[in-house]
Order: structure tokens, then C-alpha cells, then sequence
């Protein structure tokens, strides 16, 4: 019976999260301009959204700041857990999370006009370096927190190990501690990656000389009244997650599954 209502409960969760965005694509083949009533197929919205030169270049600009602000924050966020992890004490480690924690903490309101204060007093326009600059930023905790706890889990004999066989520093690093904590580095990317490509108030903040985002232009558009291209993009950019998190799922499996070969066969 209990069984019965989680998964009653669960399929009523999924419901009510996945009708809006089923609702938003369905109205993406409308042939109408509103979404108070389907007209019929068609496949014009996205027949418009590829021939929006200005839309189509926004959403690789978009692209573009995602991968790079994910993959410097990646680094910098590795280097940072990595850091905490070797702090002396339990209470210079609490004090250093604590730091790290205030970004995740802060309302985003709050962060965007804190970076627009301090690019405009040290003299930054706004642009691609100033959005970047905030992406990295506020993504650099989340990496934090997702390799931190494989740091906690890699035994620590395997570096004393290496050492003991004569590896340097470096090769400790590239052969031991990357490859244990190379899952939480991964979900670090595509976590920034993700907080990237959705961040919206950070970013209007910080945006100017005519660079913006999908987040910030799909705003803009909005307040003007519905328009269906919105929809088709949003419709693309869904099918797109959905096939990397199917992919993302199936590479773990696989691995998983090797991994229990691999015990079987020790």
C-alpha cells in the first residue's frame, strides 16, 4: 500500500512538472500566434527560428559563454576543493565552506547588482567579459561542492602509495587524484554548465554593449506578448537535454556495470 502512494505521489510530481513544458512544445506546431487555441500542424515557428539570424546568434553566444565560464570554473572550483581538502583543521575547513557557500546562499538579485556595483567602481563595461566574469563566479562553488565529497571518499593510501613508488607531485595529481575525483569534476561541469545556460537575473544585471543571452532576450520578447518562436527553441533546447541526460544515464550504467565485472572477476 505504501508502495501504492509513493508512486502515486511521484507520477503526480512528474505530472505537474512535465505538463507546462509538454504544453509549452505542443503550442511550437500551432498555427496560430497565441496559445489559447491549437490551429493545427505546422512547422513554421521553427521554420522562423532558423531564419532568425539575431536569435540564432544570441543562442551561440549563449553556447559559448556556457562552455567556457563551465570549464574555467571547473578548474578553479577543482583547485579549490582540493585546497579545502588538505585544510590543517576541521574549523578552517568549516570556515572556508562557509565562504564558499555564500554565492549558493545569496539571493540572485542580490549578487547581480553586487557585480554591477563592482564592475562599474573598477571601470568594466558590460559585455561578454563582465557576463563571463559573474558565470564563473557564481559557479565555482557548485563545482566546490561536487568534487569535495569524492575527495572525501578516495583513499588517501593510494597518494602515499604513489609516493612511496616515487611520483612527483605532479604525477600524483594527474594519475591519482584526477582519475578518483574525475565523476564529481564531471557533475561540476555540467552542474555550472547548467546554471550557465539558466541563469537569468545575475545576468541582466551585468549584460550591455549590445551582448545578451537566450534567458535575457527570451525575457525581452516576452514582456512584448507571446511569441511561438520562443516555443519552438525551447521545444529544441528540451529534446537536446533530454537526449544528453539519456546518454549521460546509459554511459553510467555501463560503467556500473563493468565496475561489478571487475569485483566479480577480483
Amino acid at each position: 500500500m505504501k508502495r501504492r502512494i509513493s508512486h502515486l505521489y511521484l507520477g503526480t510530481v512528474l505530472i505537474l512538472l512535465y505538463i507546462p513544458i509538454f504544453y509549452l512544445i505542443m503550442f511550437s506546431f500551432s498555427k496560430g500566434q497565441s496559445m489559447n487555441y491549437f490551429h493545427g500542424f505546422t512547422w513554421e515557428h521553427y521554420q522562423t527560428l532558423f531564419s532568425d539570424n539575431r536569435f540564432i546568434g544570441i543562442f551561440l553566444d549563449t553556447i559559448m559563454l556556457a562552455l567556457l565560464s563551465s570549464l574555467i570554473a571547473t578548474v578553479v572550483g577543482t583547485m579549490g576543493a582540493i585546497a579545502i581538502s588538505e585544510a590543517k583543521n576541521k574549523k578552517e575547513e568549516r570556515i572556508y565552506l562557509a565562504i564558499n557557500n555564500i554565492l549558493i546562499v545569496s539571493p540572485d538579485v542580490i549578487i547581480g547588482a553586487s557585480f554591477l556595483i563592482f564592475f562599474t567602481a573598477i571601470g568594466l563595461h558590460l559585455g561578454f567579459i563582465s557576463v563571463l566574469l559573474s558565470h564563473v563566479a557564481f559557479s565555482i562553488p557548485i563545482v566546490v561542492l561536487m568534487v569535495l565529497p569524492k575527495l572525501k571518499e578516495m583513499d588517501r593510501t593510494l597518494v602515499d602509495a604513489a609516493r612511496d613508488l616515487g611520483a612527483n607531485n605532479y604525477q600524483v595529481f594527474d594519475q591519482v587524484v584526477i582519475p578518483a575525483i574525475l565523476p564529481g569534476i564531471l557533475s561540476g561541469f555540467f552542474m555550472a554548465l547548467t546554471y550557465s545556460l539558466d541563469d537569468f537575473a545575475v545576468t541582466f544585471f551585468v549584460t550591455g554593449n549590445g551582448f545578451t543571452t537566450l534567458s535575457v532576450e527570451i525575457y525581452s520578447r516576452a514582456r512584448q506578448g507571446i511569441d511561438l518562436e520562443v516555443n519552438a527553441l525551447s521545444a529544441i533546447i528540451f529534446l537536446v537535454v533530454l537526449v544528453l541526460v539519456f546518454i549521460y544515464y546509459f554511459l553510467s550504467i555501463k560503467k556500473s556495470k563493468k565496475h561489478r565485472i571487475g569485483g566479480l572477476i577480483k
